[in-house]
């Protein structure tokens, strides 16, 4: 076959002068979240980030990778890309915070059939604040276009964070006893979790993503980004003998508890003890069961703290000394199961 013009990566789909614009236009965005460790600048090979080993004794690094789900699709049908980073980043460094690890750093993936530097801006900076509010240096990323991978339009994302801790103050568990207080931190909204579920919802509602909830449109309220819980817990354990820590993700509270409890244990929980959000309430009036709630859901709750009783009340003062709504939601239980209970 002979080719009427010369054959060149831009024609095929490919626009690298395109890439090198998005670089220029999110550099500024990037260096805000430059840490003292960080070596080099944006555009090598690799991100260089240099350990503080003079600050610990026996480091132990914690990784963590995620996306954010079909949230995106929401997004990307409601030109809504400004915040969307936000999801990618706190999907990732909540992971990392509940094994006690401070985030030093973090790399992003964004694929795309055809790059939109305009969209692919408005995103990338939300990326660079997730990371400066967990305190991360956004240390490098890759772009990329797919012709052909996805709908026109559309992208993915990806993110991966490390983080650091001490060996001994690593918390996994461990030390949680039947009798220990279950503290709940209040959600901002599904987070990044269950979109599959709420967008099969949407579809069935006659008013679809402008269905009006207290007011606001039932999906601005959908796309309010992930709560960010680093700085509140990096305080919480220089001051509280925090036992166990569980961001409530995909699986709800009635999966990820059990992910941080010893063999023989689970939890009775307070339904009535937090108040609940409206997006939770349009949902389950729109047919969702408690149940499926409670294992798709945080259903208001974001991340669970554990602490021994005698604890609870300063945890709880502490947490909302640093912005947090927090409450007391239920105790540790003996439970060969694991089961969590809630009524």
């Amino acid at each position: 076959m002979t080719a009427k013009s010369p054959l060149t990566y831009k024609a095929s789909g490919v626009d690298i002068d395109a890439g090198e614009k998005l670089i220029q236009r999110i550099r500024s965005a990037v260096g805000r979240t430059r840490r003292s460790e960080v070596l080099g600048s944006l555009g090598g090979f690799g991100g260089l980030f240099k350990l503080p080993v003079d600050s610990y004794s026996q480091p132990v690094l914690v990784s963590s990778t995620d996306g954010v789900g079909t949230k995106l699709k929401l997004a990307v049908k409601h030109d809504a890309h400004d915040e969307i980073g936000i999801d990618l980043v706190a999907m990732c460094v909540n992971d990392v915070i509940v094994q006690g690890a401070e985030p030093l750093f973090f790399l992003d993936y964004f694929v795309t059939p055809k790059l939109d530097v305009d969209i692919a801006t408005r995103v990338i900076n939300g990326i660079a604040r997730g990371c400066e509010l967990a305190g991360a240096a956004l240390i490098g990323g890759e772009t990329a276009e797919h012709p052909g991978m996805h709908a026109e339009g559309e992208y993915d994302l990806a993110g991966f964070c490390v983080g650091v801790v001490e060996e001994d103050r690593l918390i996994d568990g461990s030390t949680i006893t039947a009798g220990d207080s279950v503290i709940g931190l209040a959600s901002s909204g599904p987070h990044s979790n269950g979109f599959s579920l709420i967008r099969q919802v949407l579809e069935l509602t006659s008013e679809g993503a402008n269905t009006l909830v207290n007011g606001h449109t039932i999906v601005d309220q959908l796309l309010v980004p992930t709560r960010i819980y680093v700085s509140s817990i990096l305080k919480l354990l220089e001051t509280s003998q925090t036992k166990g820590l569980a961001h409530i993700t995909g699986g709800g509270l009635t999966e990820n508890i059990p992910r941080i409890l010893p063999d023989g244990l689970g939890a009775r929980l307070e339904r009535s003890a937090w108040p609940s959000l409206p997006v939770f309430d349009w949902l389950s009036k729109s047919g969702v069961t408690m149940q499926e709630m409670l294992r798709t859901f945080n259903c208001g709750i974001g991340m669970v703290v554990i602490v021994e009783p005698s604890n609870t009340k300063t945890t709880l003062a502490a947490l909302e000394s640093y912005g947090e709504k927090a409450w007391e939601i239920g105790k540790i239980v003996e439970d060969k199961k694991q089961n969590i209970y809630v009524r």
